[in-house]
């Protein structure tokens, strides 16, 4: 029985499989008009498994030769020129005859290669031009044009890297007939933002980019909602295990179809948590999934999470998670990189986190041991014993308490100066509502807030998050409030002040008043 794949490469035969991701009319125009190009997508996209597709029926045509070659073994000879051309001649050499020793193919003498290979890695005192020296030789041996696709290329880094691109910049206009005819480099981000530097460079404070024959730089889509309908069929046809159009709907809308989280729902849903095949996988079993997943820590969201203490990151969601209203100080760059991440996109010309799984799992790793750390934050403690409510104006009077005699504490350790109250809320709020409950946020760069949804058996409440900055971010919070809590349609709503004024007294600070806004009660919370 196949399966979701959310390790490795996808493999048809074994797990459930979307074909012909990539626009291969797009890739064959790119090949024919002998253009060098990136393929980036963030990780775990699916780059991999929609290239070495791609390979396959290139190969199968019989038009080119076409390889497809990882060069991660050569990732850690950051300024070893000699050690990284030597890693990547074994590979290379590897992957050839692996490739073409069981394929009948007369365009050229896999053999032959190999011991070209042989030979260039016996001269050591040469090594640093020799993948230059390999592809002429391969390109004149064969009796179609090389095409090489390089996969994992943006781990290469420094004098390696700056090598690397060298040659092939060296031996691009010679292609076809003495050098590939395409290249294609693939990895998480665009070469754009390699800000590349060599030992020299470095003492001289200069940046500079050696592969300026680069033509296209194109993108792997996430999965469209038909996409995801699909693949989760593809369960059902093999199985008899059915999908509600609303479960899926619902995962695509977590998701925002980047691949691993899309087939990680339904392997949690399907593979996990429900395994008898009778039962039809529901919205309710998705939203469990999900909260597994982000609980569990799996290795795609942990190498996600170590993201965020780049600074070029850290600066962006600080900033995203507190409302702040400055995104001109932002460097393009480091925005793309964001977005090359998979950690932001950009929708409707707004700076957004990339899907709502990723939302609700940024605040909480960046509190996560803030909340293991709250122990006096019993769930019984803020229930109504009668009829199993949460009381929220006790959950929050007891926050402005632990606010009051820990925030200085607490702040100082946080790397995320600026949404450090909000994020120590957040934690506070998730730590009690992990007892029955669940809490939605969302935030953004130019929301100047951050909503918080708690859902409570029959409870929905708003909480809105705001930073003062004088009496018209109090109008401007009540006015959020009482839209949001229309929005969701909320029994009730709080407004929660973080004064950062350094001159006034907690007791200035720490207020409780009831505001009536849009015919809207609300409960306003200084801290």
């Amino acid at each position: 029985m196949r399966y979701f794949n959310t390790v490795g490469v996808t493999n048809p035969e074994k797990h459930y499989f979307l074909p012909h991701r990539l626009n291969w009319k797009q890739l064959e125009e790119f090949i024919e008009k002998e253009y060098y190009f990136i393929l980036h997508a963030p990780r775990q996209s699916g780059k991999t498994t929609a290239i070495i597709e791609f390979v396959r029926k290139l190969n199968q045509q019989g038009n080119y030769i076409a390889l497809h070659m990882s060069t991660e073994s050569a990732h850690t000879a950051v300024n070893d020129v000699p050690r990284a051309m030597k890693q990547l001649l074994e590979r290379l050499q590897e992957v050839v005859i692996n490739t073409f020793a069981t394929q009948q193919n007369n365009l050229f003498n896999y053999q032959v290669l190999s011991q070209y290979i042989e030979q260039q890695l016996k001269k050591p005192e040469s090594l640093e031009r020799s993948f230059f020296r390999v592809l002429r030789f391969w390109s004149e041996e064969s009796r179609k044009p090389v095409v090489l696709f390089l996969d994992e290329f943006d781990g290469l880094m420094g004098d390696s890297l700056v090598a690397l691109l060298k040659q092939f910049r060296d031996g691009y206009q010679d292609r076809p007939e003495h050098f590939p005819q395409t290249i294609c480099l693939i990895g998480v981000r665009d070469l754009r933002d390699y800000k590349i530097k060599t030992k020299t460079q470095e003492e001289l404070g200069v940046l500079y980019s050696p592969f300026n024959v680069k033509a296209e730089s194109i993108v792997l889509p996430n999965f469209s909602e038909e996409d995801v309908r699909t693949l989760y069929l593809q369960h059902t046809q093999e199985t008899g295990q059915k999908f509600t159009e609303e479960a899926i709907e619902y995962a695509y809308y977590l998701t925002q179809g980047q691949p691993w989280l899309v087939n990680a729902l339904a392997y949690q849903a399907c593979f996990r948590d429900v395994q008898d095949r009778s039962i039809t996988i529901t919205k309710e079993i998705i939203k469990r999934a999900k909260e597994e997943l982000i609980l569990r820590r799996d290795t795609h969201l942990d190498a996600l999470v170590d993201r965020l203490q780049e600074p070029r990151v850290r600066g962006i969601i600080d900033a995203m998670i507190s409302g702040n209203e400055k995104i001109h100080n932002f460097a393009p760059d480091d925005i793309s990189y964001c977005c090359d991440l998979g950690l932001l996109a950009i929708r409707e010309k707004c700076l957004v986190i990339a899907n709502p799984i990723y939302q609700e799992i940024l605040p909480r790793e960046l509190t996560h041991s803030t909340q293991l750390s709250l122990v006096k934050a019993k769930t019984a403690f803020y229930v109504d014993a009668h009829n199993g409510l949460l009381n929220v104006p006790k959950l929050l009077n007891a926050f402005q308490q632990f606010y009051r005699e820990g925030a200085d504490t607490w702040l100082e350790d946080f790397t995320y100066k600026e949404s450090g109250p909000h994020l120590l809320l957040m934690a506070f709020l998730q730590r009690v509502i992990n007892g029955g409950g669940t809490l939605h946020r969302e935030y953004g760069l130019g929301r100047g807030r951050a909503d918080l949804l708690i859902h409570w058996k029959q409870q929905r409440i708003v909480v809105e998050v705001k930073i003062l900055r004088g009496e018209k971010t109090v109008i401007e919070g009540l006015e959020q409030t009482a839209e949001y809590m229309d929005t969701a349609n909320a029994t009730e709503g709080h407004l929660v002040m973080f004064d950062p004024s350094k001159k006034k007294s907690w007791d200035e600070k720490i207020y409780r008043e009831q505001r009536q806004e849009a015919g809207k009660t609300i409960e306003v919370w200084g801290c």
